[in-house]
């Protein structure tokens, strides 16, 4: 039997933020598709997630982190390395700050651009060095629409949002000849935490479900083929892309 493109299994991916939403989503994808997975997130928050992929089968295991903390991607990564062929890394683990730009403090900037940007690209350095060593791997990273577009009151999230843009297109450069490709996914309007306060304000939710052509907001599953796609031998010509995945949101 010829197997899938699709198929994913013996694949281990790391999945960051796995504990709930998009990540959550992810991984189970990853899992249904016959990956094992590693979950790197805050420490307690990742247990369900666990669970659900251990009764699909698959080997799962938890690395507690927190994704902002340089020195600790570097040891928690040299623990899974150590172990673990890793062959695919997607980096989802992000936070938002929804308040007027006059009013962002230094603080909260650092945080969300140390959360989204900094320490993805560590991770991406710190998992990317031994897939560019044998010759494979696959890096998927969470983008938005807010990597083409400015929003409102989230300065920080869109700054660290392009910057995912930016470094997905410069390591696909560098690594794509290396045999690993390095893409993002771009999600729309999107049923998280994330977007709880969008979806409260009876103004703005119909403002957005107004101009997506699918109807709806979209749900976490909607995303979760996207990253098996990315992560699969379906992708092995697909590198330095950022793939919209918004209900038609871009199109209008």
């Amino acid at each position: 039997m010829t197997r899938s493109p699709f198929d994913l299994t013996g694949r281990r991916a790391v999945v960051t933020g796995a504990g709930r939403g998009l990540g959550q989503a992810i991984a189970l994808g990853l899992a249904e598709a016959g990956a094992d997975l590693i979950l790197l997130g805050r420490a307690a928050s990742q247990t369900s997630t666990r669970d659900r992929i251990a009764a699909l089968g698959r080997d799962v295991e938890i690395v507690d982190l927190d994704v902002a903390d340089h020195d600790a991607i570097a040891h928690a990564a040299d623990q899974v390395n150590r172990d673990h062929d890793v062959d695919i890394l997607v980096n989802n683990a992000g936070i938002i700050d929804r308040q007027d730009s006059a009013d962002v403090t230094r603080q909260s900037w650092d945080r969300v651009v140390d959360v989204n940007l900094n320490g993805l690209f560590f991770l991406c350095q710190e998992f990317g060095r031994p897939m560019t060593r044998r010759g494979h791997g696959k890096i998927v990273s969470v983008a938005s629409l807010l990597s083409f577009q400015g929003g409102i009151r989230v300065a920080s999230y869109a700054a660290s949002k392009h910057g995912v843009a930016g470094v997905t297109k410069a390591l696909a450069n560098e690594w794509g000849p290396l045999g690993v490709q390095v893409n993002a996914i771009a999600p729309g309007y999107i049923a998280t935490d994330n977007t709880t306060a969008l979806r409260a304000d009876p103004d703005r939710s119909r403002a957005i479900l107004e101009r997506i052509p699918a109807g709806r907001w979209g749900d976490a599953s909607d995303i979760a083929g996207a990253a098996v796609f990315l992560s699969s031998a379906a992708a092995d010509y697909v590198n330095g892309h950022v793939l919209v995945v918004d209900g038609g949101w871009m199109a209008r």
